[in-house]
């Protein structure tokens, strides 16, 4: 056979191999031959795919309560040894006569009728002429629990519960706090609770930490500590920031510095005003968040199999891989660092 003859036969020869790798499916194409060996896995199922978007989450930290109380349309009058007393603009006093007011009116009412004033020693100042504000701190202790599922890697959506021990501080006025005495709270704690949506979305990510902006938009409680048939509430609405450590692909650590916006009026009776009182908060949250994973453990006690992997025809977990711990789905991560650098063995010249 000549040269070129052989040339012509050596075309004609990757002319028809061509032909068949081009009849080739794209799934043969891109398979490796030791797939043929081993049995073709079953699809999760859609129950099992659901419940892996489901995140529960389990919080606490620290809240500080801003009490701010609005007494437009009212007055107060301080005398000496008394709680101060307060009334309507509309009751006239030239008569030197209070007929009716209120010694407390944060949490109830505290009615008190026919008060003599002494305008030689008593202190007497309207909001017609000032700002009349009352101020109180407040601190908390929040147990928040949460379930909320996320889609397309981002969104979130929920709901949750809060359960919130409560210590409120002593009303003060805002500026005449050295002549009007202080108002304590008839109560030492009481417990807050919140029902509340969740919304929110990632908005950054820097290797494992995840940056997330989210909402809870609910109602608040206020226990029978409250005169509820003298009070009405609206809904609260939280913002905050999530900082999430992701320790594993299901179980994430988190802070949460979040800022609460709530209010309630309250109606004294026999008066045509009424005061409105912000509790606005801070809280610092820190908790984790665990989500269900998609495949099940491996059913094998022995099995020492780091990553997601293969028996028969169904796909595990692996047994070696705890939650609280990173893992990349692909390839074992759970030992990083070589035995033979570990404690006492990295001073042996022959670790193994």
């Amino acid at each position: 056979m000549t040269a070129q003859k052989s040339r012509y036969f050596i075309l004609l020869a990757s002319f028809i191999v061509a032909l068949q790798l081009n009849g080739q499916n794209k799934d043969e194409k891109a398979s490796i031959p030791l797939d043929h060996f081993y049995a073709k896995p079953d699809n999760v199922s859609a129950f099992r795919i659901l419940l892996s978007k489901l995140h529960f989450g389990l919080s606490t930290g620290y809240g500080r309560t801003f009490y701010k109380q609005d007494l437009d349309g009212f007055s107060i009058l301080q005398q000496q040894d008394s709680p101060p007393l307060l009334f309507s603009n509309d009751i006239d006093v030239t008569t030197n006569n209070v007929t009716s007011g209120y010694r407390y009116w944060f949490n109830t009412i505290n009615q008190s009728d026919d008060v003599t004033v002494d305008p030689n020693n008593d202190f007497l100042v309207s909001s017609d002429t000032t700002d009349l504000t009352f101020q109180a701190p407040g601190t908390s202790i929040p147990l928040q629990l949460t379930i909320h599922v996320e889609f397309l890697d981002r969104y979130k959506i929920g709901g949750g519960f809060m359960f919130e021990y409560h210590r409120p501080g002593e009303f003060s006025s805002k500026n005449f706090d050295g002549s009007i005495a202080r108002i304590q709270p008839n109560f030492g704690s009481t417990f807050y609770k919140k029902y509340f949506l969740l919304l929110g979305g990632k908005v950054y990510r820097y290797y494992n930490y995840v940056l997330s902006i989210d909402t809870h938009i609910g109602a608040f409680n206020l226990t029978k500590k409250f005169d509820k048939g003298l009070i009405q509430k609206g809904i609260f609405f939280n913002i905050g920031a999530t900082v999430e450590r992701e320790l594993s692909e299901y179980f994430t650590a988190f802070i949460r510095p979040s800022y609460d916006f709530k209010n309630f009026t309250l109606n004294p009776p026999e008066s045509g005003s009424s005061i409105n009182t912000s509790m606005n908060a801070f809280y610092l949250g820190v908790g984790v968040t665990y989500r269900i994973p998609e495949l099940k453990k491996c059913f094998i006690d022995n099995c020492t199999t780091q990553v997601n992997h293969q028996h028969g025809n169904k796909k595990y977990r692996s047994r070696m891989h705890p939650i609280f711990k990173k893992q990349n789905p692909h390839h074992g991560e759970n030992y990083p660092r070589l035995f033979k650098y570990k404690k006492k063995n990295k001073k042996k010249l022959q670790p193994y």
